[in-house]
């Protein structure tokens, strides 16, 4: 049975604050670790009125004292903004408080725009070059100190978080086979290149001490509802989004509007098809069957699921039924 895990982008709703937004993050986990979800993870984008997942390790925190046996992390910690060290000594004091529960997702992009990377940085030097570099020191840190080592990550030492490698491109699959770490891809919004990217992780990759053999997790939207009709109603909530974020215009999350899709450019539309390909919109029985057909298609060991949804209860009950789905594929395969 494939694992199932929650994406969460603490959104913002119109008429909202990001006080009210991380309580709904709360709320969501905890819903989730009910539901039977396997792992919560939150992200780091910067710069977004519509995000409040800024201080990821901060949310995780927060998350993890909610709730008691869901697996939170990060989806993912931007690593070209810090410095090995202090992700080491912020995600080794996670797991000292809450042991055998904490994933350090790892990505190289900014996570926002130039400028603002620059006032996160001061400066940028510390490119997305060095990544590969700054992945391998922070797994030093987080590994037991050796005799005689010099910086010692405290806490950090001997926690041996399960770092994974996230990406939207054919690097980070390298990147992550050559480690022998397990691999995301963000399929939910970017999947060009997913397909090649699973295939070269799958080829390349190479058994290390955290993983002996591959592990893809895809990230994938849902929106399940009663109805399809109410689905697609549900889902323009995230495509204005989306939309008003490719036009340089980051919104909080609007409400649902009826006949969206209608009223678009025809490159608008395509464009917003091509991103959202990997996603199941519809009733329990058209989101199964949507979702098995892309885990046939792709053999994903794991879905990490995202559901932009305006109001928070609707958000919480997709997630339920997402589940559903995901066991009636199950019982199709039996």
């Amino acid at each position: 049975m494939t694992t199932l895990s929650v994406l969460d982008l603490a959104p913002v709703p119109q008429g909202s604050s990001p006080a009210e937004a991380l309580s709904n993050t709360l709320k969501l986990a905890r819903a989730a670790e009910g539901f039977g979800y396997h792992r919560y993870w939150v992200a780091e984008h910067h710069n977004m009125k519509g995000i409040a997942s800024a201080a990821t390790a901060v949310v995780i925190g927060y998350i993890a004292n909610g709730t008691s046996k869901i697996r939170v992390g990060s989806g993912g910690i931007m690593l070209p903004n810090h410095a090995p060290l202090v992700v080491a000594e912020q995600f080794g004091t996670l797991a000292s408080l809450y042991p055998g529960r904490i994933d350090l997702g790892l990505g190289r992009a900014p996570g926002t725009d130039q400028r603002t990377a620059h006032a996160l940085r001061r400066n940028l030097t510390g490119s997305a070059d060095n990544f590969p570099n700054d992945v391998v020191e922070l797994q030093h840190y987080l590994r037991e100190a050796s005799e005689g080592q010099a910086v010692v990550a405290t806490p950090g030492a001997g926690t041996n978080v399960p770092l994974w490698i996230l990406g939207s491109s054919l690097f980070g699959a390298q990147l992550a086979a050559a480690l022998g770490l397990p691999y995301a891809f963000a399929s939910h919004f970017a999947p060009q290149d997913m397909m090649q990217a699973i295939a070269i992780y799958r080829e390349r990759f190479k058994p290390s001490e955290q993983l002996q053999k591959p592990h893809v997790m895809l990230g994938y939207n849902v929106f399940v509802a009663d109805t399809d009709e109410e689905a697609l109603y549900l889902r323009s909530s995230a495509l204005q989004s989306m939309l008003s974020l490719r036009r340089g215009n980051p919104i909080q999350l609007p409400p649902p509007v009826e006949g969206l899709e209608a009223s678009l450019s025809a490159p608008e539309a395509a464009m917003l098809e091509m991103i959202t390909r990997c996603s199941a919109v519809g009733s329990v029985q058209s989101a199964a069957n949507q979702m098995g057909e892309f885990l046939m298609r792709t053999g994903a060991d794991e879905l990490m699921c995202v559901s932009s949804i305006y109001d928070h209860d609707t958000r919480v009950r997709s997630f339920g039924l997402a589940l559903e789905a995901r066991d009636l594929v199950s019982q199709k395969a039996a």
